[in-house]
């Protein structure tokens, strides 16, 4: 193979496993860890976590685009297997190599992080071909489990409850993503033989329901700050948070779908820090 051609590779692996995407997931982790330690610290047991996050992410990742290709053709032609930059074989590769290490490092700090390692696993390689036809129940199983970060981090350090709140309210997030994508999507999703919100219910109720989730949102984000959960520093961002919040589900309400993923993102990302913050 070329120095060209193992270039090209190399920079669709990295593409393949949305590096982007796994760092926000392994910062989720080590916020996690951080609430149930009640500081900003990182022990041997929360760095693992951190590791598997990023080990299944990836997993995830490369098998949803092997899985994707149809759809992809059409909503993203420049992902690598759609571009040729990867065959397919190498993403499956990839995934495995990639969920297997994910898998023994939980393994590794406990049986619990272990079995939710595994439940997350299955529900994000089966969440292409068996769940993300279905519609909202797709999408419910993925915000599952891209709140996750939060709780893992959490049960690494030997505390659940302390990532709860905060993963539920990340999970609603996430599924304000994923109805948003699949009304972007539909011309994809349409193609693959998907049956997804917008595709059922119409491209309006797809942004509507969005914008739903969002408005319920709002307000539980600020129930932690309100019943003394977390301080004053958390509530600051969370305010300005919801502001943000509110632009963008008068724009989704309207069918203004542009930019909103990635303001999406932001949130993910601010919520993080309002919890960090306040842990410092």
């Amino acid at each position: 193979m070329s120095a060209v051609a193992r270039g090209g590779a190399a920079s669709g692996a990295f593409a393949l496993i949305r590096p982007r995407n796994l760092l926000i997931a392994a910062a989720g982790v080590a916020v996690g860890g951080f609430l149930a330690l009640g500081r900003v610290a990182i022990p041997v047991a929360l760095a693992w976590a951190m590791l598997s996050a990023l080990g299944l992410g990836a997993a995830g990742n490369a098998a949803n685009d092997v899985f994707d290709v149809a759809a992809d053709r059409i909503n993203r032609p420049l992902r690598p297997l759609v571009r040729g930059a990867l065959s397919r074989e190498a993403a499956i590769a990839i995934a495995g190599a990639a969920g297997g290490f994910g898998l023994f490092t939980a393994w590794w700090v406990g049986r619990a992080l272990f079995v939710l390692a595994v439940l997350a696993l299955a529900v994000m390689l089966g969440y292409s071909p068996w769940l993300k036809p279905h519609g909202l129940r797709g999408n419910l199983a993925v915000a599952a489990v891209a709140g996750l970060p939060l709780v893992y981090g959490a049960v690494a350090l030997g505390d659940a409850r302390a990532g709860l709140v905060p993963s539920l309210l990340a999970a609603a997030l996430h599924l304000a993503r994923e109805l948003v994508k699949d009304v972007e999507d539909v011309a994809g999703d349409l193609a693959a033989g998907r049956r997804t919100v917008p595709i059922v219910w119409g491209t309006e109720a797809g942004a509507y329901a969005a914008a739903a989730v969002l408005a319920l949102f709002v307000p539980l984000a600020l129930l932690p700050w309100a019943a003394g959960w977390y301080g004053r520093r958390y509530g600051l961002l969370v305010v300005a948070l919801d502001l943000g919040l509110l632009v963008l589900i008068a724009r989704l309400a309207r069918g203004r779908l542009r930019g909103a993923r990635a303001a999406l993102k932001l949130a993910m990302v601010v919520g993080l820090a309002a919890l960090l913050w306040d842990r410092l």
